[in-house]
């Protein structure tokens, strides 16, 4: 495109390129949207880096595109605040699209960094931009507690080739290869393949490598697996959010679990986050006996989620019940707004009606729960989008579970995209991924990062399976982001020296 063209057209095509960018996340999953749409923001962005002097542009085109991917991607954001938070419609859509506009900030930066500092055209110009949207990715990811939601990453699971790069460099590795294979296209395309191979050769050549090395890395096998396979069953209540804590709707819930478990005896039974809509010391004594009791059938454990302690401070648990003893795991990485109200927005949050929004984080580092033998690193909810949290208890353990409560959702794009996200810890730890849910989407994942069976969302019922340990250590779980990041950083050095000489030589 050329810096001739209108503004209004400019910016009209970032914003709908950020919000065609959605298709490639779950539920559609076409993964080579982001490879395109980041592509044409790249190409968008030509123009402006040949100046130099138009950083504020290049901001702005890049506000547009982020404003767009969350826009759709997160529209999910609404709903939990009005549908089902009790805020009233005007002040919910204003705080999303707040929302929204903040963290269409980070790709604002890395596209204003990318105008100031690109080299001329070519394959250094492109390798500038991938390095600096992986960084604003990952600085999104952690900054103010994180918002790693929509990384572009997260877009290539399988059958994606870039997903073979997962185990060794984790999701922002990802979002490094399908920057680099949006621009290396983008370029191609610009220098008209069929009429000028030879200049666009090397960059042919590189897309090649990355398409290449991504498949073959996908058949390996990174952690090995130990032991019987473990009989598993994930209870899917299917209460509604609307219903969840109303007193006269308890009796039900707890009846429907019962019967869950009862008809679907496991060496492990696993009830999703908030199972029991009720503080832990509150629940009846004969009703955990009686779930022991079913536990016991088969040599067996429960997990359910809790609310343990008491209006004094609360956390939001996950305990453990059976032949192995009672343990317990307390949520570390509190959701903001919704678990916990941030310094100067409680005026905010009192115009909506969230039953406990005050909860106190566990430990940042928690022992895995053993069951059967087998060593399971719990996390609930929110907490399976951040990586390098996940692999704090590994390689000890030998399992991951979610236990979630995606009803505050309803039928919106986050329950498909959350477990796209628990695919892609699985991939980059090598350890199966157990989710049991509310609503949805209750699931079994295998090492390899692919869904091997799950529930229909809003149905109750139970998922049957088996789930095998395994052992042995990623490259991711050793090293966690720092290779990607570090990637990043070293491209950006090299482009700057080689951009250095050049000018020296002149």
């Amino acid at each position: 495109m050329r810096l001739t063209e209108p503004a209004p057209r400019r910016y009209l095509i970032a914003l709908l390129l950020g919000a065609a960018s959605v298709a490639a996340f779950a539920p559609l999953g076409w993964f080579p949207v982001a490879w395109l749409t980041l592509g044409g923001l790249y190409t968008l962005l030509g123009p402006l880096a040949d100046r130099r002097d138009l950083a504020r542009e290049g901001a702005l085109i890049g506000w547009l595109f982020g404003l767009g991917i969350f826009l759709v991607g997160v529209s999910w954001i609404f709903v939990s605040l009005s549908t089902f938070g009790g805020m009233p419609a005007p002040v919910a859509s204003l705080a999303t699209l707040s929302f929204c506009a903040a963290m269409a900030l980070y790709p604002a930066l890395a596209c204003a960094l990318f105008v100031r500092l690109a080299p001329p055209a070519g394959w250094r110009r492109g390798i500038t931009f991938a390095a600096l949207w992986t960084l604003t990715e990952w600085l999104r990811g952690w900054f103010l507690t994180g918002f790693p939601w929509l990384a572009v990453g997260y877009s290539q699971t399988p059958p994606s080739p870039l997903a073979g790069f997962t185990p060794i460099a984790g999701v922002y590795g990802v979002s490094l290869f399908t920057a680099l294979t949006g621009v290396f296209l983008a370029e191609i395309l610009r220098g008209g393949l069929w009429k000028s191979a030879r200049s666009t050769v090397p960059i042919t050549t590189a897309l090649a490598f990355i398409l290449l090395a991504g498949f073959v890395l996908s058949g390996r096998e990174w952690t090995t697996p130990q032991g019987e396979a473990m009989r598993v069953s994930l209870l899917q209540g299917n209460i509604g959010q609307d219903v969840k804590w109303l007193p006269e709707q308890l009796e039900d819930s707890l009846l429907a679990y019962y019967y869950l478990m009862r008809d679907n005896p496991a060496q492990l039974t696993v009830m999703p986050e908030a199972a029991m809509a009720m503080f832990y010391s509150d629940v009846p004594e004969d009703y955990l006996d009686a779930l022991e009791q079913l536990a016991a059938r088969q040599d067996g454990n429960l997990l359910f989620g809790v609310v343990t302690g008491d209006w004094s401070q609360y956390a939001n648990s996950a305990v453990s019940l059976g032949v192995s003893g009672q343990q317990r795991y307390n949520k570390s990485h509190l959701v903001p707004f919704g678990e916990f109200i941030p310094p100067g927005f409680a005026w905010l949050m009192s115009m909506a009606h969230i039953p406990m929004s005050g909860f106190t984080p566990g430990e940042k580092t928690q022992a895995p729960i053993v069951v059967d033998g087998q060593k399971i690193a719990v996390n609930i909810c929110y907490e399976d989008a951040f990586g390098e949290e996940i692999i704090r208890v590994l390689p000890e353990a030998t399992v991951l579970l979610n236990i979630s409560n995606m009803a505050w959702f309803g039928d919106s794009l986050a329950p498909a995209q959350h477990l796209q996200i628990s695919r892609m810890r699985a991939l980059e730890t090598g350890r199966m991924m157990l989710r049991a849910t509310n609503t949805g989407m209750t699931a079994i994942i295998g090492v390899d990062g692919r869904v091997l069976n799950r529930l229909p969302p809003f149905t109750r019922a139970a998922l049957n399976g088996e789930a095998r340990a395994y052992v042995g250590a990623t490259p991711f779980v050793r090293w966690g982001n720092w290779p990607a990041i570090m990637t990043a950083i070293v491209l950006l050095v090299l482009v700057a020296f080689r951009k250095q000489r050049a000018a020296a030589g002149n």
